[in-house]
């Protein structure tokens, strides 16, 4: 007798949700780097995380479901972003959302495309792992950078840019040990 799994790929697309409504509200604040003067937003320190809970989701569940999380959890930031401007009585400005909504989609189709591929045909090598979270934090900053700031006027963006993803290369360290210890399948 075959027992039945249940499915509850539900709580990841929820987890990844709120992580990318908990980015969207902490992105305004900001920390200083001393002796540098730059200020970077707290969510550097959150954004690889969305794409460990996508990997996981398709480690897990598949890939039809990273995408379909993917989809949602960016329903859900807009959503976050309407009531938001609702309930502070402010209009809807939809730059940043353009912004982050373009550079969260296709640094996670990205991520999910080439982490499947990793996933299917290799032995899920470490360095392959890391270079894959790399690559999709790296993208997500640059289009991000390019749709949102439109421009790099600001005499410390270079630095500012070169240090978030610094910062983000350390926790990806982390984040490819976790990746290592999770099993496929469910």
């Amino acid at each position: 007798m075959k027992k039945e799994l249940y499915n509850d790929s539900w709580i990841f697309t929820l987890l990844l949700s709120t992580l990318l409504v908990l980015i969207e509200s902490v992105k305004v604040y900001t920390f200083q780097i001393p002796k540098l003067l730059v200020n970077l937003s707290y969510a550097v320190i959150l954004i690889p995380i969305i794409y460990l809970i996508l990997n996981y989701i398709i480690k897990k569940y598949g890939v039809k479901q990273a995408i379909s999380s993917m989809c949602l959890s960016a329903v859900a930031v807009i959503l976050f972003i309407v009531i938001m401007s609702f309930a502070l009585n402010q209009n809807i400005i939809l730059k940043p959302l353009t912004g982050e909504l373009c550079a969260y989609l296709i640094s996670s189709i990205l991520n999910i495309v080439i982490y499947n591929y990793l996933l299917n045909n290799t032995k899920l090598n470490a360095l392959l792992v890391f270079t894959n979270y790399l690559c999709a934090c790296t993208v997500f900053h640059m289009f991000y950078t390019l749709i949102y700031l439109e421009s790099v006027t600001t005499a410390l963006f270079w630095l500012e840019y070169f240090l978030t993803i610094f910062i983000e290369l350390i926790i990806i360290v982390f984040l490819t040990i976790i990746d290592k210890i999770i099993k496929r399948g469910r």
